[in-house]
This record gives C-alpha cells, sequence and structure tokens, in this order.
C-alpha cells in the first residue's frame, strides 16, 4: 500500500493555479482517467485526477492517501504554496508544491512533474508516489485508468472504456437499385421522337440515357439492343431490359420488379407500366440482363 509521495512539491498558488487549470483545461471527457488500487477504483468526488502534457498523471493527494493509508501532514507556507510530508511504516517523503524534487528518508530525489497546489487541491504525481511506498503502477492506455497493485498480484482494469459508437454508413444501393432510382426521376417526361435528353425521350434514347448516365454504353435503338448486348433471361431482376414488338422489336423498358417495367411510351412520355398487362402484355417478346 505504499503509494504517493512523489509529486507533490506543491506550487506557488498563482504559479500552480495556472497550472492545473491549464493541464485540466486540455483535458477533454475522452483523455478523463482513472486511478484503480488493486480490484477497486478510486473515488474523487469534486476533483479529477488529469494527465498532463509529457503523460504525467497528477492525482488528487487527499483521496489517494486516504484510499493506500498513508499518513499525511501538512503546512501552508505563506497563501500560496504548501509543503506535505507522507509516511507509511517504512518510507518518509517530503515536498512542496512547485518545485521538482523531494526529500525521501533524508535523501533528495527528483520528479518526474511539480506537484501542484489549485483551487484548494493538491495534486502529486501519480507513479512517484506509488512506487516509492513500494506499489507499482501500470498504465492500462486502453481504458485510461492507472492499476496501482499494492498486493503484489496483477489486476485487470476495474472499468472498462465504451467504444466510441461509429455512425452508420449508409447503404449504396448496387447499380441496378441506382439505374431504377434514376430512371424514375423521369417519370412525366414527355415523349419526342428521336429523343435522347430529359427534355423529351424515345424509348431507345430514354434506356441509353438512363444506362450512359451509370456508366453502361448501349446501342442506340431497341432492336440494336435487343440484338447486340446482354443475355436473355426469363428469371426477371431489377434492371433487366424488357422489349416489345409488333412485326419486329420496336419498343424497350427496364423491368424495375413487381412486375413492371418504366418506359418512354409515345402516348404518354415516361411512365411505370404492368409488364404482363393486356396492350403490353400482347406484345412483350422477352427480357436481356446487361448487369
Amino acid at each position: 500500500m505504499k503509494i504517493f509521495v512523489k509529486r507533490f512539491i506543491l506550487s506557488c498558488a498563482l504559479f500552480c493555479a495556472s497550472l492545473v487549470v491549464a493541464a485540466v483545461s486540455y483535458a477533454s471527457p475522452a483523455d478523463e482517467v482513472k486511478v484503480q488500487v488493486n480490484d477497486e477504483l478510486v473515488s474523487f468526488p469534486d476533483a479529477q485526477p488529469f494527465l498532463e502534457k509529457d503523460s504525467v498523471l497528477q492525482v488528487p493527494l487527499r483521496f489517494l492517501s486516504e484510499k493506500l493509508g498513508y499518513e499525511v501532514e501538512w503546512s501552508m507556507i505563506g497563501t500560496d504554496q504548501v509543503s506535505i510530508k507522507l509516511k507509511n511504516k517504512e518510507q518518509t517523503i517530503d515536498l512542496s508544491t512547485g518545485g521538482n524534487h523531494a526529500i525521501v528518508n533524508g535523501s533528495p530525489e527528483s520528479l518526474d512533474g511539480m506537484a501542484i497546489f489549485s483551487e484548494g487541491r493538491t495534486y502529486v504525481p501519480l507513479r512517484f508516489i506509488a512506487e516509492t511506498f513500494g506499489s507499482p503502477v501500470r498504465w492500462d492506455s486502453d481504458n485510461q485508468i492507472a492499476i496501482i497493485e499494492t498486493d503484489g498480484k496483477t489486476h485487470k482494469p476495474a472499468w472498462i472504456a465504451p467504444k466510441p459508437v461509429e455512425s452508420e454508413k449508409p447503404v449504396q444501393p448496387d447499380k441496378k437499385q441506382q439505374i431504377i432510382q434514376t430512371a424514375n426521376t423521369f417519370i412525366g417526361v414527355p415523349y419526342v421522337w428521336g429523343g435522347t435528353s430529359p427534355q423529351g425521350f424515345d424509348c431507345s434514347g430514354f434506356v441509353r440515357y438512363v444506362f450512359q448516365n451509370k456508366g453502361i454504353s448501349l446501342p442506340r435503338t431497341s432492336a440494336q439492343m435487343h440484338s447486340q448486348v446482354g443475355t436473355p433471361v426469363k428469371d426477371l431482376q431489377a434492371g433487366d431490359l424488357v422489349f416489345f414488338a409488333n412485326s419486329s422489336v420496336d419498343h424497350v423498358g427496364i423491368y424495375i420488379g413487381d412486375g413492371k417495367f418504366i418506359s418512354s411510351t409515345s402516348s404518354n412520355g415516361v411512365r411505370v407500366d404492368k409488364l404482363l398487362s393486356g396492350y403490353w402484355g400482347a406484345r412483350y417478346v422477352g427480357a436481356k440482363r446487361v448487369l
């Protein structure tokens, strides 16, 4: 249980107050640290431990000494500095805030960080104090917790930091669904003979425009699409080309699922129809897959 006397050289009130304020101010919630003695977390009700920029862990002296059973004597030096004596059965540590050394059993030793006095609280470097009193300190960086092992055993963290919640990435629709989505944006565009733009489409101009928008090149006419590209299919999937004919193929659309397709019709422009409805069903000659 020997842990807390190496950083306790309390600092001048003005100098130390500014040092602590600075140290605490740059510690965000993600940087909050905890202290554990064997398997139990140390409670710090009104003053929290913090990491200085040089990774020195500063801990409120009162709560740590109470947890580890150190005897503490202190006295004010003027109005802004504190003199501290810490001791257990084997060791005695004397230090003051604002300094970078301590006296351990009568011998001077350097601190790895200054003890600090701020807002009525004294902070000391945890590792120096604990290890001077014979208790090793292990730092768990994953959970931001210092584990003081006073019983000679190795202890797991008594607190596990919650994993940051990753925002779910929006699921990108596959290319077939992108084609259907693009095609649907043109519903209502008027039919224009030979039309190949959103100002007006014929049937093959519409299909070709939608597929080119997704980087897929198709022939210009419905007859060429039927004879030159894709694989004939019977189990229709969204994005398949569907063809219609009188004596020869003269109309093409895009199957969108649920027995429906979208195309540019001479009577109503771009619209959705049922594939096997009376008019279209009688003219349907098959489908081809180009994706």
